[in-house]
């Protein structure tokens, strides 16, 4: 009988990179540390100006198409908001892009194509992990593509008027959006296995439109060569 082998959720590596990030966050007095139990959280005021916010907004809303999953066995209204892919080496995108690799003290090449996503009214994002699960189909895929997801970073582009909060129901903390704030968590625990308590959903926005931006880090080099 062949037996196979199940992969190890644990990572030195990603341990390593939880705990560096971890300690450059809490050393830039900037950064505001939310102390939870079990999960690494941080948020940064102001981090993007109103005139950026604005740019980055007309960007998503020439640019924008339905959000997309990676699963191939995607549940019906999951996801409904729209996505806009960043394109990193443009002027109004490369300096924040490489401005939030550097806030992580993280390898700019490390990072994923920024992306930019606008919620309607009524639209969502269901509770999900931003990490990969190595029992999906794509898991071989991603692994050749920088491996496991480590930290996200994203920055609120508008108020909004009523919902659309990035809500961590595990956690138990949920963050209103706010012009020009950026929110930080890193998706593995302490021993670099995937954290559960990284579980979070954006809300269904009620009144207004909401615009954010997300960044993805890798455990490896997302961008080769």
């Amino acid at each position: 009988m062949k037996l196979f082998n199940k992969p190890s959720l644990t990572s030195p590596l990603r341990a390593h990179i939880g705990a560096q990030v971890g300690q450059r966050l809490a050393a830039n007095p900037a950064m505001h540390h939310v102390v939870i139990p079990g999960v690494q959280v941080y948020y940064h005021d102001d981090y993007l100006d109103a005139a950026c916010c604005k740019r980055l907004i007309g960007l998503i809303d020439t640019n924008r198409r339905p959000s997309t999953l990676l699963s191939d066995r995607p549940e019906e209204n999951f996801r409904t908001s729209e996505s806009c892919d960043m394109d990193r080496w443009s002027p109004d995108v490369r300096p924040i892009d490489e401005s939030i690799a550097m806030l992580l003290g993280l390898d700019p090449l490390y990072g994923e194509t920024m992306q930019g996503q606008r919620y309607a009214p009524g639209q969502q994002f269901r509770a999900h992990h931003d990490y990969f699960f190595h029992t999906e189909s794509y898991w071989e895929r991603v692994r050749q593509d920088g491996g496991q997801r480590t930290w996200t970073a994203m920055v609120y582009l508008n108020d909004v008027e009523e919902g659309g909060a990035t809500w961590f129901p595990q956690a138990g903390i949920r963050i209103a959006p706010k012009r020009g704030l950026l929110l930080a968590w890193n998706n593995m625990s302490a021993d670099g296995s995937p954290n559960q308590l990284t579980l979070h959903e954006g809300m269904p926005v009620i009144k207004g439109v909401k615009y954010v931006i997300t960044k993805w880090f890798r455990e490896d080099r997302w961008i080769k060569g």
